[in-house]
């Protein structure tokens, strides 16, 4: 059994602890500073209060799972320590951003581990795959054995899993702002109600998929942005275009300033989300 440092635990970041708890390993992180909604997701998720100091000095593995735009910062935090345990970063990031993660911490004497979730976060087992790569990547996956999390070595090259997840979310984080815009331009030129009624005879799914759309972005657009710019520049390196989720980024960026009550997003309808959504994208 291990003992593993996990960094800002979020929603999935409290559930990924959870699994690692559910198999008998103990799970470290850190109060200092956290909200009280993430505070009760890693009680519920039986992890162990440590400050900071404690959890670099006992964890043999950490886990950074935090919004994309931190990954680096979250990294040189850990560098400054002088952590040479096993860093594993399973942040929704370019190669070039996990090129950068990797220098910081293994210049301080860590090793590296690739990371890419996919999924929701693992309640339930078969629903989540955890991808990893790199050398060290066979020592981590054996963490999650018999948990809810399917933890799977990504063939390639070392930041094999960083490249699964840009692929994947190309599409299906891409393609929901698509289907925002798409919706957006239809109100802004007056056919909104025509383009609904095509949906229901050629595309039935597409007007419940737009509400959940709007649902999504409104509550973690602010996350989203970061990463279609991740997956924007996944693209420039790969000599694609990158317009699709620079877009991408801007509408997400809209969906979550758009003036939903944050209190309110649970009682809100999506119907109305959807409403407040298109408005604050035209």
């Amino acid at each position: 059994m291990a003992t593993v440092g996990l960094l800002h635990p979020g929603e999935m970041g409290a559930a990924v602890g959870g699994c690692l708890v559910s198999v008998g390993h103990e799970v470290l992180w850190d109060p200092a500073g956290r909200s009280r909604a993430t505070t009760g997701r890693a009680l519920s998720a039986k992890l162990t209060g440590a400050g900071f100091d404690r959890l670099i000095a006992k964890s043999t593995v950490i886990f950074s799972i935090c919004p994309p735009h931190a990954a680096v910062d979250v990294a040189r935090q850990v560098a400054a320590t002088g952590y040479n345990g096993c860093y594993v970063d399973a942040n929704a990031i370019s190669v070039a951003t996990a090129e950068q993660v990797c220098a910081v911490v293994t210049a301080a004497g860590a090793t590296y581990v690739d990371g890419g979730i996919i999924g929701p976060p693992p309640e339930a087992a078969g629903h989540t795959r955890l991808y990893l790569s790199g050398p060290q990547a066979n020592e981590v996956r054996p963490l999650f054995n018999r948990s809810a999390l399917d933890a799977r070595i990504a063939e390639g090259p070392q930041y094999a899993a960083s490249s699964v997840k840009m692929a994947y979310a190309a599409w299906t984080k891409g393609s929901s702002a698509l289907l925002l815009a798409a919706r957006a331009l239809a109100r802004a030129s007056g056919v909104e109600r025509t383009l609904l009624a095509e949906w229901q005879l050629s595309q039935p799914h597409l007007t419940a998929q737009s509400e959940r759309s709007a649902g999504s972005a409104a509550s973690k657009g602010w996350r989203w942005v970061a990463e279609m710019e991740e997956i924007a520049a996944s693209m420039t390196a790969a000599g694609l275009p990158d317009g699709f989720h620079e877009a991408a980024a801007d509408v997400y960026d809209r969906a979550c300033r758009a003036d939903v009550p944050a209190g309110r997003r649970t009682a809100t309808t999506p119907k109305e989300t959807l409403e407040t959504v298109i408005s604050a994208l035209m």
